[in-house]
């Protein structure tokens, strides 16, 4: 097994040693073909991901299988945390890896893209044997979204090799304008599918364009070429590694101020997963107009993360999240006060801008609090702690849904105000904080 992960990581491969003024010079020699092949991963992946839908095409799969909101809390759980929580875990190894492109790709395939597969034969289970179909479904989502935070490390350092400080923000909204656009259209056609099959034929064929599309952006991914950089940190075990996290959080107050509003900001998403639920079981509504919703959600999130790409490489990261958690609390207040369905339109878009926001902003922001090497541990450490909130965020919104939804979104309203505020007054811009603690 050891032998095989070695081949799998390429580590019997030496790194060259060279300067960084060579390092640099190739990834911008590169930048055209990276920004290209990774413009196609994630433009593939956030297609086919509208599929699968885990704000609103997931709610009602689960609801069609069991009446109970847990399953559905369990879900919203792994969309929201499962991507986060194993990050941290994987950070030391990460750091001292010269290559993070064989993580990304041949572990990839395995821990990300194999179980989607697994999703498509739940759906085909769940007219004949619901339960089993429940069950098959939550292990292949939490395969799929545990293994994808496990490169996910690995993932953003291979981003932050290729693109440079400036332009890693329009890179990030450019490719998710260009997947969550097609993946609105598409949305279209998920509400078709939805409407025009029974169940649960209709969700066999939704489930399939997502696994194939998801599989195909694996191909791009695997075009990227990597400006391979020698390692020179001495190797640390995970017991050192892991007692020394409190130290940075102590010596960079400003990472540890961002650290406790983008906590806030999770939090805020506790109601994101119950508001199709909320909507359809509130006013009856057919399930295809979830497909429209995706279709809103996906716009706003379009729109969010082209605007919010190049608001960012202008202005910084900060602003972008401050800008997030305003439209959560908008989109929460909506959903909580909401005399008709025709709001939700509202809700589902300004939901969507939130999330492209975070999308782009709060996964580069982190990179930049740090020297280059400390950049896997930074990003482990805020990813982790915001996974294990994510992960806790949806369960609280299962028990408040079992009292009322409206208790839940007032309180995702307040999550949210309260993430504006210390993003707002507390925390400085890293990019123009010339006192950064970097260790």
């Amino acid at each position: 097994m050891r032998f095989i992960l070695r081949r799998l990581l390429q580590l019997d491969q030496a790194a060259p040693p060279r300067a960084l003024a060579e390092i640099e010079a190739e990834a911008a020699a590169n930048y055209r073909w990276n920004f290209t092949v990774n413009l196609l991963d994630g433009a593939t992946f956030w297609f086919g991901l509208s599929f699968i839908s885990s704000t609103t095409i997931v709610p009602l799969f689960i609801s069609k299988l069991t009446d109970s909101p847990l399953p559905i809390g369990i879900a919203a759980m792994l969309a929201q945390g499962a991507w986060f929580a194993p990050q941290l875990f994987t950070a030391n190894v990460v750091e001292r890896l010269a290559r993070k492109k064989p993580v990304v790709v041949n572990l990839g395939f395995f821990l990300e893209r194999l179980p989607m597969w697994l999703i498509v034969l739940a759906a085909f289970l769940a007219g004949r044997a619901p339960l089993a179909a429940l069950a098959l479904f939550l292990l292949a989502y939490a395969w799929h979204g545990f293994g994808a935070g496990i490169v996910a490390t690995a993932w953003q350092d291979l981003l932050a090799r290729c693109f440079p400080v400036q332009r890693r923000g329009r890179f990030l909204g450019t490719t998710m304008f260009v997947g969550a656009g097609t993946g609105a259209a598409a949305a279209g056609f998920s509400a078709w599918l939805l409407g025009s099959f029974p169940f649960p034929t209709n969700f066999v064929y939704t489930f399939t364009i997502a696994a194939a599309f998801i599989t195909l952006s694996w191909f791009f991914l695997a075009l990227t070429r990597e400006p391979v950089q020698p390692v020179s940190l001495p190797r640390t075990g995970n017991r050192a590694y892991l007692a020394a996290l409190p130290a940075i959080l102590r010596r960079d107050h400003n990472f540890r101020h961002f650290l406790a509003a983008r906590l806030l900001l999770a939090l805020g998403g506790m109601g994101l997963g119950f508001v199709t639920v909320a909507a359809v079981g509130r006013w009856g509504l057919p399930d295809q107009v979830v497909g429209v919703y995706t279709a809103v959600y996906l716009i706003g999130q379009t729109v969010g993360n082209l605007i919010f790409g190049f608001l960012a490489d202008r202005y910084g990261h900060k602003v972008v999240l401050e800008l997030s958690g305003l439209a959560a609390l908008l989109a929460f207040m909506l959903a909580w006060l909401a005399p008709a369905p025709g709001w939700y339109y509202a809700v589902f878009a300004l939901n969507g801008a939130a999330v492209g926001a975070i999308i782009v902003s709060g996964i580069l922001v982190v990179m930049e609090f740090c020297a280059p090497e400390k950049r896997p541990t930074y990003t482990g450490l805020a990813n982790t702690s915001v996974g294990l909130v994510s992960m806790v965020a949806p369960l609280l919104g299962a028990w408040l849904a079992l009292a009322g939804y409206n208790w839940l979104f007032a309180l995702s309203v307040l999550a949210n105000l309260a993430a504006f505020v210390l993003m707002r007054y507390w925390v400085q811009e890293p990019r123009r904080v010339t006192a950064v603690v970097k260790v």
